[in-house]
């Protein structure tokens, strides 16, 4: 459906974490009532209903992914199992029903529990300011295949954490510099480099608002099982610690962070 500049110019000011549902609704809106277009009134009107209903709008989280499962070439790792078994856990944890007996007055977006699965470390889907946040990660492994110093894999890096020991005929990889987004391997010709463990970078803590933070990455690549006990973890953890609609990032001291990270260790 075509928007006119200024209905389009209104919904960018929209926040993003509720864009796409809002735009829709005007659309949907419009549509019914029969425009061609869409014009700012009809934006505005939408608005105007959508905020005072926010709350029959809630399920209590926000489940969020990247472009991964419609094709997108830069997928470190294949989420789509996982991205329903979280949001399985999600409805059995009825955080709707926690946030409606913990928050005083009426529930806002902000209240509700995000977690973000990225494909790979682009992260297009915000994790590092989500509650949790979770990065698919392939491992470079060198292999006994002789390197024809080719520097297809040193052209693939981002990161340059690639260099040929051209004495040696080896390519050394830093993997402090390295983000396990599996570039490498798949540019390589000969396979002196291959594919080593898959898995999930976790990071805990994001938001924004008026005291923003980064979230805070757990060591190690993990499992997509241990990814589901640590998202467990956290959620029993902000149902015994949160009051009155305190998002996760404010009640994960260091050292609530330190005993998760403790208790996961590969």
């Amino acid at each position: 459906m075509k928007w006119n500049i200024e209905a389009d110019d209104a919904i960018r000011k929209v926040p993003f974490f509720v864009r796409k549902k809002v735009r829709a609704r005007v659309e949907k809106e419009a549509r019914e009532a029969g425009r061609q277009a869409v014009t700012l009134a009809d934006v505005k009107a939408t608005q105007a209903r959508y905020l005072k209903n926010m709350s029959s709008e809630l399920k209590g989280y926000q489940l969020d992914t990247c472009f991964g499962p419609n094709g997108c070439p830069n997928r470190a790792v294949i989420s789509d199992g996982l991205l329903s078994k979280i949001e399985d856990l999600l409805k059995k944890e009825d955080l709707l029903g926690f946030l409606k007996a913990n928050v005083k007055g009426d529930l806002k977006f902000h209240h509700e529990f995000r977690i973000t699965l990225a494909d790979c470390p682009n992260a297009c889907s915000q994790p590092q300011i989500k509650d949790i946040g979770i990065i698919g990660a392939c491992v470079p492994r060198s292999t006994a295949e002789p390197c024809t110093l080719c520097e297809a894999c040193v052209e693939a890096c981002k990161e340059n954490a690639i260099t040929l020991d051209t004495a040696n005929a080896f390519p050394q990889i830093d993997m402090d510099a390295c983000l396990y987004c599996g570039k490498c391997m798949q540019a390589c010709p000969t396979g002196t480099i291959e594919e080593g463990d898959k898995g999930y970078r976790v990071q805990l803590g994001g938001k924004l608002g008026r005291h923003p933070r980064l979230a805070q990455e757990l060591p190690g690549i993990y499992s997509e099982d241990l990814v589901i006990r640590i998202v467990n973890a956290c959620l029993q953890f902000y149902k015994k610690t949160s009051k009155n609609g305190e998002r996760f990032g404010q009640i994960l001291t260091p050292e609530a962070f330190n005993q998760i990270s403790e208790r996961f260790q590969n």
